[in-house]
């Protein structure tokens, strides 16, 4: 259980800083919000990776956990439950975002940017998420390999630099989601687009993953065991 409420606690603290800084700079509006958004998220990443890492693998990422299982890294059950409060953890994490935004709306300069909405067409934003995901995803199977071995205790850092790499690049596309969980929880509260879309923010990171974790079977050097 304790692996679990790990992911919980990580997902929230990724979401309530990236998102939360994503409003506070009011993402969008220049090249600064943008880099700081980018970099909220893979330093969130970065902390909680040397916080919860050695409880749950600090996963906090449904499409990462989707991508581990499907390298056999993972077993289903461990997979849906780690999904399951990875998804909790962002909600409640948009529930304090929504509170501080909702009683001093005017310390907020966006609050739509914490959400994730496709700035083309839905299938522009479809491929970016794939596309994103999968390169993300890829990161964290290769970073986190026992092949990788004394470079494996900086994995928290390669995939929190390369989370920072990717918003860069997807911010002006989709928002960056790269994960479902961190997609729900906002959605649920700003409704409108961002919850209309929401399917894109949850089929792209999961085929993404998906890709990734066939890309990883093909190219890793020998079978890993967990």
């Amino acid at each position: 259980m304790k692996k679990y409420l790990a992911e919980l606690v990580g997902t929230f603290v990724l979401t309530l800083l990236g998102c939360g800084t994503a409003v506070s700079l009011n993402c969008g509006v220049d090249t600064a919000s943008v880099v700081g958004t980018a970099c909220a998220f893979g330093l969130a990443v970065v902390a909680m990776a040397y916080t919860i890492g050695g409880i749950s693998g600090c996963h906090i990422n449904p499409a990462i956990s989707l991508g581990v299982f499907l390298s056999g890294k993972m077993s289903a059950k461990d997979c849906g439950l780690y999904m399951v409060f990875q998804v909790i953890g962002a909600i409640l994490a948009a529930a304090v975002l929504y509170l501080l935004v909702s009683t001093s709306p005017e310390l907020a300069q966006g609050t739509k940017t914490g959400a994730n909405a496709c700035a083309g067409t839905l299938t522009n934003g479809l491929i970016a998420e794939i596309v994103l995901t999968a390169l993300f995803v890829l990161v964290v199977l290769g970073a986190t390999s026992k092949t990788n071995g004394a470079t494996n205790n900086f994995a928290g850092l390669a995939i929190g630099l390369s989370l920072i790499l990717i918003h860069l690049v997807g911010i002006h596309y989709t928002g960056t989601s790269v994960n479902p969980a961190r997609s729900i929880g906002p959605a649920l509260f700003e409704c409108g687009d961002a919850l209309n879309q929401l399917w894109v923010f949850i089929v792209g990171p999961f085929v993404g993953a998906a890709i990734a974790a066939g890309i990883w079977k093909v190219i890793q050097i020998d079978k890993e065991v967990e």
